[in-house]
């Protein structure tokens, strides 16, 4: 991980803080590697369903993010069975569920 990169945990909480504020309900599913681990959102909107979202760098070391799912909504079984699935592959990664009404997150680069 490159020296000028934010921690991993400090962004998880930074965005957390960032939902509460805004009344957005939102918790950690798993925690992976404090200091490089990537991440994994599950937003979660009600009556439509899961929408999952994987963290990437570029080659610049800029966050942005790509579905990691083939289907853009799928319901919430499916969704955390996907999640269980990507966490035995990568115990470091981290999950955090976010339910929004209407489709949108205060998450940065989404």
């Amino acid at each position: 991980m490159a020296g000028d990169r934010l921690p991993t945990h400090i962004w998880i909480d930074a965005h957390l803080k960032r939902c509460s504020v805004e009344g957005i309900p939102a918790v950690i599913i798993n925690s992976g590697e404090k200091m490089g681990g990537t991440v994994l959102l599950k937003i979660y909107q009600v009556g439509v369903g899961c929408r999952l979202m994987s963290q990437m760098r570029d080659l610049d070391g800029n966050l942005s993010w790509y579905p990691a799912h083939r289907e853009e909504v799928i319901d919430e079984y499916n969704a955390d069975e996907y999640i269980k699935k990507s966490i035995d592959r990568d115990p470091d990664l981290w999950v955090m569920e976010i339910e929004s009404r209407d489709g949108t997150v205060p998450v940065d680069g989404l």
